[in-house]
């Protein structure tokens, strides 16, 4: 008698565990063609300036950058600042427009060792 009552119960325990372990089918989901494709909306005008300005600021850093970005963004777009022997090549280059060959080297090099 015992054997049969262990049976059953065996039997009841599978029964159990197989049902609780069934997979149940997948919840209905709409087919990935149906959603359409993002429109490539052009880009607004702050979109471009975004772009411009980033391109510009090329090798900037930090808060350099930032400043730059925001001014540009504004409107207001800032000149790039030159260091002391930029802007005096820059001074000499405006002075020495005629000049050229031995002359112009010349001039450049005593230029650009003034002091001034």
């Amino acid at each position: 008698m015992h054997v049969l009552t262990r049976s059953a119960l065996a039997l009841a325990f599978a029964v159990a565990t197989a049902t609780s372990f069934a997979q149940t089918s997948a919840p209905a989901t709409k087919p990935a063609a149906a959603t359409p494709p993002p429109a490539t909306a052009t880009p607004n005008p702050q979109q471009e300036r975004m772009k411009a300005c980033n391109e510009k600021a090329t090798g900037m850093k930090g808060d350099e950058r930032k400043d730059y970005m925001s001014a540009c963004l504004a409107g207001k777009e800032p000149e790039k600042k030159l260091t002391a022997q930029q802007q005096r090549m820059t001074d000499c280059n405006k002075k020495a427009n005629d000049m050229k060959g031995d002359a112009r080297q010349k001039f450049m090099s005593e230029c650009l060792k003034a002091k001034t």
